[in-house]
């Protein structure tokens, strides 16, 4: 029994066979008696054959299996702290077949992820953590700089994926808040602390949440870094929230246009409620104790509810916005909104009506009128998903895995994700599909040079 480890063993390997099978059949008079040489043939030649069938497909299979290069862990990160793959996101992004084959092949083995620890220590040392992950490479052109972004990263795990995030939306002008899970492990919350110590627009919020699913506090999450976000030096325009599995579709560039485009006006999902979701808000629920990851969850009693305070019209949409300043300001100084918020404590999944019925309350800034049509997921740019049950009607299969019938992205869907218009997506993993992110963040990158490309500059470095 024998092993052949790489391709040299195996042409060797080859070679020495092949000699031997041409000693056997050619020259039979320089071995010693002919008669030898017959039965030597009957009894080997056929086994030989078959040895060398064996290798040549083994040759040919080595030629078109891709291995990827892993490269030994550095002693601090570099600029992509992730094991590095050949592979051609440019051909991804065009759909290559043997390049997305690639991207397959890769994803089967086992994504070994960074530990929160190693944020930690890289944390540790700011300037060195800036100029690697490129935090102090990033140009600020004069229409970025007078139309500055706020963002609200609700986040509970997985701070690398956090660290990634983050840098992909990342502009020197911007300011961004991170609200982590007060049940997050401490090895997290100290990768949090060390993100915000090294860049000076990143700040902690000042009072955190025990966050548990579908319940209020998803919602106070997000209130919490809004309130801090308007004390903020930064006099930003729009305000943006983000969760850990999400990611941008467009530079920060493209974002400040788009958003000068809503002159005013917001950007989320606000639709009538069906008959199975007005029992979210029709029914108390109450928190329980949950047998698995989510700890506790809201559970329907049969108490119902009273209707909706100053006659509010009920809407529904998603935890996702994209807000002005001057509605955030209108909303933390609203007597209407705090009724509404003591209301919806009880409800499921608050975040899913609040916002898409503010913004439906007459004379709110940025108003969407109560007669307006509704607004859905994809018609609003907020948040692109896939939902497993909408596949092949709405959008094309998911390429990586489901979560809870929503797609975890792969790379074969790169270039419908930077093609459909939308501004971020959910979900991404990188334990699912490494490829997808490096090739979102190698995309973005290149379109954030792109718009900047003939405008005034202002860079760190001069």
């Amino acid at each position: 029994m024998f092993l052949i480890k790489n391709t040299t063993q195996c042409v060797g390997f080859c070679s020495s066979s092949v000699f031997l099978l041409f000693c056997f059949v050619l020259f039979p008079h320089r071995m010693n008696a002919k008669r030898s040489m017959l039965k030597l043939r009957k009894k080997f030649i056929p086994s030989l054959l078959s040895v060398l069938t064996v290798i040549i497909l083994l040759l040919v299979s080595v030629k078109y299996i891709y291995i990827p290069e892993f490269l030994d862990p550095p002693p601090a990160p570099t600029s992509q702290s992730f094991v590095k793959h050949n592979i051609s996101c440019k051909a991804i992004y065009d759909m290559d077949p043997v390049e997305v084959g690639k991207s397959l092949i890769i994803r089967r083995k086992t994504v070994v992820e960074d530990k929160d620890e190693r944020l930690i220590d890289f944390t540790g040392n700011c300037p060195v953590f800036r100029n690697i992950r490129g935090y102090d490479d990033l140009c600020v052109s004069e229409e970025e700089k007078i139309f500055p972004i706020a963002y609200s990263l609700v986040v509970h795990k997985n701070a690398w994926m956090v660290e990634r995030l983050l840098r992909a939306v990342y502009s020197p002008n911007n300011v961004y808040c991170i609200h982590y899970d007060k049940k997050s492990s401490a090895q997290f919350v100290a990768a949090m602390e060390g993100l915000s110590s090294c860049l000076p627009n990143v700040f902690i919020a000042s009072k955190r949440e025990t966050v548990f699913y579908a319940s209020i506090s998803r919602l106070k999450a997000d209130l919490n870094c809004l309130s801090d976000l308007l004390t903020s030096e930064v006099k930003w325009k729009y305000v943006i929230n983000l969760c850990g599995q999400d990611f941008p579709l467009k530079s920060n560039m493209e974002l400040v246009s788009e958003l000068r485009g809503l002159k005013g006006s917001s950007m989320l999902e606000t639709s009538r409620p069906s008959e199975l979701k007005k029992q979210r808000f029709l029914y108390r629920y109450e928190l329980q104790d949950a047998s698995f990851e989510y700890k506790k969850l809201p559970v329907k009693t049969q108490q119902a509810k009273s209707p909706p305070p100053h006659n509010i019209e009920m809407f529904i949409g998603n935890a996702y916005f994209v807000l002005s300043r001057e509605f955030i300001q209108f909303m933390n100084s609203s007597a209407v909104v705090r009724d509404f918020l003591a209301w919806s404590e009880d409800t499921y999944s608050p975040d899913e009506h609040f916002w898409a019925t503010l913004v439906r309350l007459p004379g709110v800034p940025g108003e969407v009128p109560r007669s307006q049509p509704d607004i859905t997921d994809l018609m609003s740019k907020t948040r692109l998903v896939k939902w497993q049950y909408l596949e092949e009607n709405l959008y094309p299969p998911c390429s990586g895995q489901h979560v809870r019938s929503v797609c975890i992205f792969g790379a074969a869907e790169l270039h419908w994700l930077l093609n459909y218009g939308h501004w971020f997506a959910n979900k991404f993993d990188p334990k699912v599909d490494p490829i997808l992110l490096r090739c979102l963040e190698e995309k973005l990158e290149e379109k954030q040079k792109l718009f900047q490309k003939g405008t005034m500059l202002t860079c760190p470095k001069g």
